[in-house]
């Protein structure tokens, strides 16, 4: 049995969650409603204040289908209850972001400003000119959308200028050593 997938989902107070025809579980929360549709073999009960899930047999799809399952609804409950954020740092001489309106404007060294809408559910924040914030209730959008940030001038190896997550590790090259050895004859 998976060990991930084996696991009871504990539900947060003020948290319903409906499993509804063809495995459709909608998940209302404080902070928003989410909706997926799950596979079919899947079993997902609801029961005492926790959500179970169990696989039909122990085939290599059903154990790979159980631990995501039960994952993918773990990560639904803390959506809407506490919500899911990325931070995000520029680094570069006169590189900034700045919030307008709902959207982000990033000067990173392009002849032009590139401005980022926010998808739906997804809200930005920003905090001095050097780091921004996503933040949203659905685990997948947050992540997607910081890493489209990310893509608009990613960090690069030399001196670590781009836009790179908070706790990313950015691992620097040595630049040109010039001569070495001394003079040559």
């Amino acid at each position: 049995m998976s060990r991930i997938g084996k696991k009871p989902i504990p539900m947060a107070k003020g948290v319903t969650v409906e499993i509804g025809q063809g495995n459709v579980v909608t998940v209302k929360g404080p902070k928003g409603t989410l909706q997926r549709q799950f596979s079919p073999d899947i079993t997902i009960a609801q029961q005492d204040g926790t959500l179970s899930v169990t696989r039909p047999d122990d085939s290599q799809t059903h154990k790979a289908m159980h631990g995501l399952t039960r994952t993918l609804l773990a990560n639904m409950v803390t959506g809407v209850t506490t919500g899911f954020t990325k931070s995000l740092e520029i680094s570069g001489t006169g590189y900034r972001v700045a919030k307008v309106g709902t959207n982000l404007v990033f000067q990173v060294g392009y002849s032009h400003p590139v401005q980022v809408d926010p998808p739906a559910g997804i809200e930005f924040a920003v905090d001095g000119v050097t780091k921004c914030t996503v933040s949203g209730i659905d685990k997948y959008m947050v992540g997607q959308v910081a890493a489209q940030i990310r893509d608009i001038r990613k960090p690069e190896p030399y001196k670590g200028k781009g836009i790179k997550y908070a706790n990313e590790v950015i691992r620097r090259k040595a630049g040109k050593a010039g001569k070495v050895g001394g003079k040559k004859k």
